[in-house]
């Protein structure tokens, strides 16, 4: 199957930290859940564990990135977004900084560390900060290219970060570029447009339902959430018509938010969002939790033919 997304992470570092000196890795005491055990291995000059202390880390890491170096800074994705929010917002994107922010286990991936540890308003907290741009990989092949676009890019940046677990949509060579989504499947009745490792797989299969019943249905990975690929969004909205959003997340602030606002303003669409609505995790497997949030192929192909019905 490959490797799981975490081990591509720290390979992927690992591999750019060769080539560039400025490369440097932190963790809060969670470097065997984000497996970056193997950079401190190889690269121990370069690795930082500052404890259960998240917004230390984040203040660590801007201060990193102000003599220059490129930190990653990792730990579960509430910690990285709730627990670290005023000093990234301030310490690191206020400053003008250069501090990628890793947030893992993504909302129902927590599955039994539970509601404590279970993010879903990650994605809308971050899109309130100016100027972050904000990735979530869908596969292997996706996780490796972001991360080396990452390092490349000179700003902050939020990486919501799949950890355990391997799948491959892209092939190898595939092209990524930050603020652009990659069209999966084309299709004339609905547009699907997802992010992340969970619902990316789940809008495919949900397209190939869509067609056993004669809907064209096309599918786009949305991998970089801010800034939102408006002319793609806009593109498939006069296109088909429809569209349906899918995330691991709240519907209220994340994807589905922020394609809601780009259709209100430019091209009225009917839209239906695909994600957990309004409600708190659970601990629970991931086949529990995708059915319990409705989060499935089948409740993204009934979400879809319910927004065809309301085309004008």
């Amino acid at each position: 199957m490959g490797k799981d997304m975490r081990t591509v992470y720290t390979d992927t570092l690992i591999d750019i930290a060769k080539e560039n000196e400025q490369i440097c890795v932190l963790e809060a005491d969670l470097m065997a859940a984000t497996g970056t055990k193997t950079f401190k291995d190889v690269y121990p000059d370069r690795f930082f564990d500052v404890g259960v202390a998240e917004a230390d880390m984040v203040g660590v890491a801007s201060g990193l990135s102000a003599e220059g170096k490129i930190p990653f800074a990792a730990s579960f994705g509430t910690f990285a977004s709730r627990r670290t929010f005023d000093q990234f917002f301030l310490s690191a994107n206020y400053a003008q900084l250069n501090v990628k922010l890793v947030g893992t286990d993504p909302g129902i991936t927590a599955q039994f560390n539970g509601g404590t540890h279970m993010p879903f308003e990650d994605i809308g907290m971050m899109r309130l900060v100016p100027g972050l741009v904000i990735i979530e990989p869908a596969d292997i092949v996706s996780c490796e290219a972001l991360i080396r676009a990452a390092a490349d890019y000179k700003g902050s940046m939020y990486i919501r970060l799949h950890r355990k677990g391997s799948n491959a949509l892209y092939a190898e060579d595939q092209k990524f570029e930050l603020g652009k989504g990659n069209v999966l499947v084309d299709g004339d009745d609905v547009t699907i447009i997802a992010t992340g490792f969970i619902m990316v797989p789940e809008a495919l299969k949900a397209a190939q339902i869509l067609k056993e019943q004669g809907i064209s249905a096309a599918v786009i990975d949305m991998h970089t959430i801010k800034p939102l690929d408006n002319k793609l969004v806009l593109d498939y909205a006069q296109k088909t018509g429809a569209i349906v959003t899918c995330e691991n997340h709240q519907v209220a602030g994340g994807l589905g938010g922020a394609v809601a606002e780009l259709l209100c303003e430019e091209c009225p669409t009917p839209l239906g969002r695909i994600g957990s609505q309004d409600r708190f995790g659970q601990v629970g497997t991931l086949e529990f939790l995708i059915k319990e949030y409705e989060m499935t192929a089948e409740d993204i192909a009934k979400k879809a033919v319910s927004v065809i019905a309301k085309k004008r």
